[in-house]
């Protein structure tokens, strides 16, 4: 029997499970290393932002519209990012001004129940007026006279809607350039208001200073 080949073979197979334990040890230490700077990152990282949950419009809701069940949903919010005056109970009002979807809905984006106050069998209608500079001219207070022409109309001329009916609110323009034109809110009867949306839908209103 040859002894010194068997201490050979076994001082070889001796140095090939001393390499695979180092290797295995490197390998072992090298997790436990990144599991510590894990954990050491975790433990610096901030505490995450509170968060606010708030209704948003799930779609793009225009001025005068009444607010469904279906337009709007809850969503969380950072607590920094959640505006001022959120509505808390928005659906079954009135929209003064357009809201896009995302958008939280606030108390300044609603007629105020406070506008018809006294005014028996009066609605607020919110009418957009293309031209903003003549809206900037207007006090709530004002009576105006509303009118309304077909811009596509070979020969437009103005057909008179109303008469000197009350301006309620005039909501903060949405667009800093005016292109949007501005809102104006007006007290106007059920009749009328259907009467005045019908032709905003496709005509231009305007509004003259009444008497």
């Amino acid at each position: 029997m040859d002894v010194s080949g068997v201490r050979r073979r076994l001082g070889a197979a001796a140095r090939e499970v001393r390499r695979a334990l180092l290797v295995r040890r490197r390998l072992l230490s090298a997790v436990c290393a990144a599991v510590a700077v894990l954990a050491t990152l975790r433990a610096l990282a901030p505490p995450p932002e509170p968060t606010t949950a708030v209704l948003v419009a799930v779609r793009s809701l225009p001025a005068g519209s009444v607010v469904g069940s279906g337009d709007v949903a809850r969503e969380a919010l950072p607590a920094a990012a959640v505006p001022d005056q959120v509505a808390e109970a928005p659906v079954g009002r009135t929209l003064a001004a357009p809201v896009g979807p995302g958008e939280v809905l606030t108390d300044a984006r609603f007629v105020g129940p406070s506008l018809l106050e006294g005014r028996p069998g009066s609605v607020a209608l919110p009418v957009r007026i293309p031209d903003a500079d003549v809206v900037a001219m207007l006090r709530v207070g004002d009576r105006v006279d509303l009118f309304a022409a077909d811009p596509a109309a070979v020969d437009p001329h103005g057909t008179r809607l109303l008469d000197s009916v009350l301006v309620l609110a005039l909501p903060a323009p949405v667009g800093r350039d005016g292109r949007q034109g501005r809102l104006v809110v007006l007290e106007v009867t059920p009749d009328q208001g259907a009467l005045v949306s019908g032709h905003a839908a496709r005509w231009l209103l305007t509004i003259a200073l009444g008497g």
